[in-house]
């Protein structure tokens, strides 16, 4: 399985502000980002971003398929109403949650044409096997059993942290705006706990850089 998460930051390292407005890219490279995602068999995000967004996680701004849309949610929180339910009965969509999630919010959902994959108790607690509840190292080896060899994860800043820090990410593709957000609240590529020491960072390898006339910068990086 590969694992590709990508990602659009202003200069100063957010990718959204601290109310939630993440509309960073370019027209230009959100095509970019429909081209990409038309290349997966999956696309990965946390709950977080769709109580935010609400998106629908498809392919439109090219021709090509629609990925699986897999939505990490422990507590069982996506609205009922949301585009990713209201079309689960038509593209192919999985729901990861906890055994924190209610039965009857479960059922509902398998009602609307979504599967729900229960992964951990979900019990609170800050261990990297199981952030966010969800047991992400099991979630990933179930989407590779079934047949989904190339994923992509367009995360918030915690879902990337946590995907990051359990080493199950091949590559990292990031956006750079020519913008800068600040605010000490707003959300960085990579939030979580960090690391006590730069040195004990993740170390990745740049393979490529594209200069776009809108002044992006999109950097691929490899991740040993």
């Amino acid at each position: 399985m590969k694992v590709i998460i990508n990602g659009a930051m202003t200069v100063d390292g957010k990718i959204a502000t601290a109310s939630g407005d993440s509309r960073i890219s370019s027209k230009q490279d959100l095509v970019r980002v429909h081209k990409l995602r038309a290349s997966v068999d999956a696309i990965v995000v946390g709950i977080s971003t769709i109580l935010a967004d609400d998106p629908r996680l498809t392919v439109r701004l090219v021709k090509g398929k629609n990925p699986v849309r897999v939505i990490v949610d422990s507590k069982g929180r996506i609205p009922l109403d949301s585009q990713i339910v209201k079309t689960a009965s038509k593209i192919k969509t999985i729901i990861a949650v906890t055994g924190q999630a209610p039965a009857d919010k479960i059922q509902k959902i398998k009602d609307m044409g979504a599967q729900v994959l229960v992964l951990g108790a979900g019990k609170e607690g800050k261990s990297a096997a199981v952030p966010h509840g969800v047991n992400l190292k099991k979630l990933f080896s179930m989407l590779e059993k079934r047949g989904l060899k190339r994923v992509l994860v367009e995360g918030g800043g915690e879902l990337n942290w946590s995907l990051l820090r359990l080493g199950l990410v091949d590559e990292l593709v990031v956006t750079i705006a020519p913008k800068i957000a600040g605010g000490r609240l707003a959300i960085t590529l990579a939030e979580g706990d960090g690391f006590d020491r730069i040195a004990q960072g993740i170390q990745l390898k740049l393979g490529k850089v594209e200069r776009k006339n809108t002044g992006e910068l999109v950097l691929h990086y490899k991740l040993p």
